[in-house]
């Protein structure tokens, strides 16, 4: 192997070409060997781009044209002073450790060099993650930046990872299901990104209301069931029960510990009981939330409506309301609870069904409770079996919690109406049936106890739940 040692090479006629080998040849460059460009070469690596120096800077310090930096401001603010502005050359800064946005680069020119045109200020890199390039092409704009970007932009895909509850897969195999039928927390180790996953769409629904003990000849109201909320973008385009609930967006998430708590069903009184003042007997049902920045929260089911002397038997308010009583002599109308309270948008349940004198006995049959996707029907009479409202069913995207009615997956149903000689039912949704309680997490609200001769207990609200659903890989 043949050694030439020399300081410069130069074309044999001045601003001649010189050609290193012929097309097919290769050229090695040693390791450890650099390859300067002083700035004002064309062709060379240093106009319009960068080579980068690996040695992390953590102070001030002169950047040399035609290499790149990585600066770690943790410790607190640095400055950069630019090498003098010689058309063509290049620099470029990258925020190592996702400091910049606490403490930022100062860029400070050369001399009178302008940076964008303006020579009165610094330049300054305040943008968390932030890479940039810039360019030196002329006294008049100066250094002018060529390309940037952000950490968060790089096509590193990640996705939200998270413990807590029951965990599942869905059916589709890209998305993990939390379950929590009591309280709990949900942990999340990673938050993700927009390449792959960010958010969690939720379900999040409350305990279901009591309905009400009956005394002799009459009937108590069926309990609303529990609030409902629901937010999933990953279903928007498919079609299912629930989906006219469908709250706008997703939630965003971080690396912290969420709170869960998931809503005890009312509990149904033994019997009656004096006047029952102000409203029903038993208890309205207990509310669920998902605790974050955006906090989302359900309202307990209102009780059913169960008064001595039917002067104010109505059902009571909360996520969906109560059902209001019934008895056998004339009377007021016994309004149903009213839903949706407090109001969220989209609403989070119905009112409960008015009981209205009807005149033909036994005319017994009370009001049901409110569900998640319609009201309890009015009772009039008692001259049918009046049900409790419908609740919102998911497919098994959501897994398989909650009363299967194929093929969907429902909550939030209405406890059924007491009664005497009709057998009301609960609304789909773990709804209670007369003189039946309301399925555990679902949100059901409990069956009003029945009429006729003798009492009866109220029926208590089913418990809430909450279920956690984010896409996983």
């Amino acid at each position: 192997m043949s050694e030439i040692k020399v300081n410069k090479i130069s074309p044999r006629a001045n601003c001649g070409t010189v050609q290193l080998g012929d097309s097919g040849d290769t050229f090695t460059i040693p390791a450890g060997a650099t390859i300067t460009n002083s700035g004002t070469a064309s062709g060379f690596g240093a106009t319009g781009s960068a080579s980068w120096n690996t040695t992390v800077k953590t102070s001030t310090f002169t950047a040399v044209a035609g290499e790149g930096y990585f600066v770690n401001t943790t410790g607190g603010a640095v400055t950069v002073n630019l090498p003098a502005g010689v058309a063509g050359a290049v620099i470029a800064i990258k925020d190592y450790a996702g400091t910049f946005d606490t403490n930022p680069v100062t860029l400070n020119p050369n001399g009178s060099d302008k940076i964008g045109g303006d020579n009165t200020s610094d330049g300054t890199l305040s943008i968390e993650g932030l890479a940039v390039t810039l360019v030196f092409v002329d006294s008049t704009q100066g250094w002018l930046v060529t390309d940037s970007g952000l950490q968060s932009e790089a096509p590193t895909t990640k996705f939200v990872t998270a413990t807590g509850g029951t965990i599942t897969t869905a059916p589709c195999g890209n998305f993990k299901i939390h379950t929590f039928t009591g309280p709990g927390t949900l942990c999340v180790s990673c938050a993700g990104n927009s390449g792959g996953s960010n958010t969690i769409e939720y379900l999040v629904v409350a305990g279901g209301g009591s309905g009400s003990a009956k005394g002799p000849g009459d009937a108590g109201g069926g309990g609303g069931a529990g609030g409902f909320r629901f937010a999933s973008p990953s279903l928007a385009p498919a079609t299912y029960p629930a989906k006219p609930l469908a709250g706008p967006a997703a939630l965003p998430v971080t690396v912290t510990s969420y709170p869960v708590t998931v809503g005890a069903g009312g509990a149904g009184n033994p019997n009656p009981g004096g006047s029952c003042a102000p409203v029903g007997n038993g208890a309205n049902g207990s509310p669920s939330a998902f605790a974050g920045s955006s906090t989302i929260t359900s309202t307990g089911g209102g009780k059913g409506g169960y008064h001595s002397t039917r002067q104010c038997g109505e059902g009571a308010p909360g996520g969906s309301g109560g059902g209001g009583m019934s008895g056998t002599g004339s009377g007021p109308t016994q309004a149903g609870g009213t839903g949706n309270t407090p109001p969220v948008s989209p609403p989070q349940g119905n009112p409960g069904g008015s009981f209205s004198y009807g005149g033909s006995p036994p005319n017994s049959e009370a009001a049901g409770g409110g569900g998640a996707i319609s009201a309890a029907p009015n009772s009039v009479g008692g001259s049918s079996a009046y049900p409790g409202g419908a609740g919102g069913g998911f497919p098994n995207a959501f897994g398989t919690s909650g009363e299967s009615s194929s093929p969907f997956y429902y909550f939030a149903g209405g406890g059924g109406a007491g009664a005497y000689t009709q057998s009301p039912t609960g609304g789909l949704g773990g709804g209670g049936n007369v003189s039946t309680a309301g399925t555990a997490n679902t949100g059901g609200g409990g069956g009003g106890g029945k009429g006729g001769p003798g009492s009866a207990a109220g029926n208590s609200g089913g418990s809430g739940i909450v279920i956690i659903r984010y896409k996983f890989q």
